[in-house]
């Protein structure tokens, strides 16, 4: 490793032009039998160094680096194989709606909105992240549910007809 360091050292004093015969001289050793020691080495002593060294000690590791692994060829698949049956492992997930399937039938101008579907008994809240100060919509469980409608029993920001 006396040779990588004395490279180094080398390479810290050249001039711009003179850094590349050094690099190339450690670039021929991290690729050497010893490679992967002096490649160690090499990183190692790049977290010392200013960042115009670590820059050049980048590209020699970059440039002894050794070449990918091949990825197996994938063998091709039978023509004639069957379709994987479809066995449901999850709970089919309730059907995403738009706005255009809510009503309205809560909205406090502080920030809060109810929305209930037209069709079913789902419920949304609508209120404002204090994070983001963006709405943020979300869907209410049942028992929230009956406690917003107790909470909130007596508003004024009720909507007629809900």
């Amino acid at each position: 490793m006396d040779a990588v360091n004395t490279l180094i050292e080398s390479l810290r004093a050249a001039d711009y032009d003179a850094r590349e015969a050094l690099k190339a001289q450690l670039i021929v050793l991290a690729k050497g039998a010893d490679g992967t020691t002096v490649r160690e080495e090499l990183e190692t002593i790049k977290r010392g160094e200013l960042l115009e060294i670590q820059w050049e000690i980048d590209d020699i590791l970059e440039a002894s680096a050794p070449p990918p692994p091949e990825a197996p060829a994938e063998a091709p698949s039978p023509v004639d194989e069957p379709a994987p049956q479809e066995t449901p492992t999850e709970p089919e997930q309730p059907e995403r709606l738009t706005a255009a399937d809510l009503d309205l039938v809560y909205d406090d101008p502080r920030g809060l909105m109810l929305h209930k579907s037209k069709v079913g008994e789902r419920w949304f809240a609508t209120q404002v992240d204090p994070s983001t100060g963006m709405p943020q919509t979300f869907e209410l469980h049942s028992h929230e549910i009956e406690q917003l409608k107790a909470q909130l029993l007596g508003s004024p920001y009720w909507r007629v007809g809900s």
